[in-house]
């Protein structure tokens, strides 16, 4: 693969300069994004959103399930699985005839590894795994290959029976080529320097390229096992100003704008070689409130700041068909979702619950913002209305690695944020944002609540019994509970459900919007 990046990187440089194009290649997707939130392309590890939709487009994983209908489960390196009777152990037969790129045959062992090995890592992502008590020490017994085409795991509890199989969806559970990745071991590290930055994987597409903040190049599988892309390669071009985003679309140098604002889009309003498609995500826009700071951890002023947002107006405004007003941690759709939005821009309110706080005077705070334009103006709207009740906010702008970073460490105040669902079962947002088992700084499972350092021993147990119900009405009412106790009490101001909104040219078609970050899907991309 080293060899391979170098005989391309001349030819790739083409798609990171400025230069227009009459039009682009017909067998190839050219696509403008803000991808600086990629850090890594090793499953094991990738925990962002630029990153999770790289992964879903080039790495296979034991199942899938329906863009339009995600309770509808279907296999994909897995052909079929069964249930034990005790509702603990899964048992997979894998799909015969997969290949990955490097001509292995893909196998049950190669499944086993590639969970074995996120857990072992212990990165980011790791906790959607060892919910379901897997240890390092452990996983070899309690996931393991019986022969080429037999995977077994065994949990520690009975969960709800879609649970694991919505978690086997999420990117950690990628497939990798064990053979190729072991060759590549450093120092027992299961290949994971060398995995960052490069490609073991059997799906539609495999990287040709990534130049952080740059560009991101995929080539087609020839090999895949299933049905073949149209487009060759695609070309996702790091371009984070819309305004160039625009320009380029217009001009015909790229098919497809991932990253337009309300503004660019209007102004689309009309244009014949261009249209605008949007879909429901699953990702909501929060803000995270750390207790570690002595103005934020008085609850009387975690929920003053939640009367100081304008929702409508940055929905209205901001955000004009890109997202719709949401508060609480489960985005629609979900299982048990909470519709209710309790909270609206009400600065007398706000003034009286500081007040009560001994605060009154008002006091400053800073805010960690991804560098992005939207994000960007409403951090701008919340410095204008927190000044208002006399907070004075300081915005720290960053890419989205900065940002990132300093969040995962606990050094903000307040940050900003995107957070998309890491799979389809509701327990994947209330491990994050209502359920924190360790607050400690050496915690293994750092869920948002661990980020924002909020310790919640109460709210932990109500999330844990709610995973374990095996009735969906009597578990959605759980859920709903939860929620409502979360809206008033946390220190989360969850603000909006994200809409994703992208322009293409009219002859490009088949783009995929799904519901989830990793579900934007290329494979039936076609070009006229």
């Amino acid at each position: 693969m080293r060899r391979l990046l170098g005989a391309v990187a001349i030819a790739a440089m083409a798609w990171t300069t400025p230069a227009a194009f009459a039009e682009t290649p017909k067998d190839t997707l050219v696509m403008a994004n803000a991808i600086d939130d990629i850090i890594t392309l090793d499953p094991a590890e990738i925990f962002e959103f630029s990153g999770a939709e790289y992964a879903g487009n080039t790495y296979d994983r034991l199942i899938g399930y329906e863009i339009e209908d995600v309770s509808k489960i279907y296999g994909v390196a897995a052909e079929s699985w069964s249930i034990s009777d005790d509702g603990k152990t899964y048992t997979f037969k894998m799909r015969p005839g997969i290949k990955f790129i490097s001509g292995n045959p893909l196998t049950a062992e190669d499944a086993a590894f590639s969970l074995q090995r996120a857990i072992i890592l212990d990165k980011s992502p790791a906790f959607i795994l060892t919910q379901f008590g897997f240890t390092p020490e452990n996983v070899k017994d309690k996931i393991r290959a019986t022969d080429d085409s037999t995977l077994v795991i065994e949990t520690d509890q009975a969960y709800a029976p879609t649970f694991l199989l919505y978690c086997l969806t999420a990117t950690i559970s990628s497939v990798v080529d064990k053979k190729e990745v072991m060759a590549h071991e450093q120092d027992g590290d299961l290949g994971h320097k060398w995995l960052r930055t490069n490609f073991a994987g059997s799906s539609t597409f495999k990287l040709r390229q990534w130049k952080a903040n740059e560009v991101l190049v995929l080539d087609r599988n020839d090999d895949y096992w299933g049905e073949l892309p149209a487009m060759k390669r695609v070309v996702i071009r790091h371009i984070a100003e819309p305004a160039t985003q625009r320009l380029l679309l217009e001009k015909g140098d790229i098919d497809i704008a991932r990253k337009l604002g309300a503004d660019q889009l209007a102004g689309l309003e009309g244009n014949a070689d261009i249209r605008a498609r949007q879909g429901e995500k699953g990702a909501v826009y929060y803000l995270g409130l750390s207790q570690k700071n002595e103005f934020l951890s008085k609850p009387q002023v975690r929920q003053a700041l939640k009367y100081l947002v304008d929702y409508k107006g940055i929905e209205q405004t901001i955000m004009k068909g890109k997202a719709t007003v949401h508060q609480a941690f489960l985005p629609k759709g979900f299982l048990g979702a909470l519709t209710e939005t309790p909270f609206s821009l009400d600065v007398e309110k706000a003034k009286a619950l500081l007040a009560e706080a001994g605060l009154a005077d008002g006091f400053s705070l800073t805010m960690d913002t991804r560098n992005t334009a939207e994000i960007t103006e409403m951090a701008q709207s919340i410095q204008s209305t927190f000044a208002q009740a006399g907070i004075k906010l300081e915005i720290i702008p960053g890419d989205g690695k900065q940002t990132l970073t300093k969040y995962r460490a606990r050094n903000h105040d307040i940050y900003i944020g995107r957070w998309g669902p890491d799979y389809q079962d509701p327990h994947t947002n209330a491990d994050t944002f209502a359920r924190n088992p360790d607050n400690s700084d050496d915690a293994k499972s750092k869920p948002l609540a661990w980020r924002n350092s909020w310790d919640i021993p109460a709210m932990t147990k109500q999330a844990d019994a709610a995973v374990l119900e095996r009735d969906a009405a009597k578990r959605a009412e759980m859920y709903l509970a939860l929620q409502r106790e979360h809206q008033q009490v946390s220190p989360f101001v969850v603000m909006l459900q994200d809409i994703e909104v992208i322009a293409e040219r009219a002859n490009t078609k088949g783009f995929i919007i799904g519901p989830a970050f990793d579900d934007n899907r290329y494979h039936k991309v076609t070009k006229d």
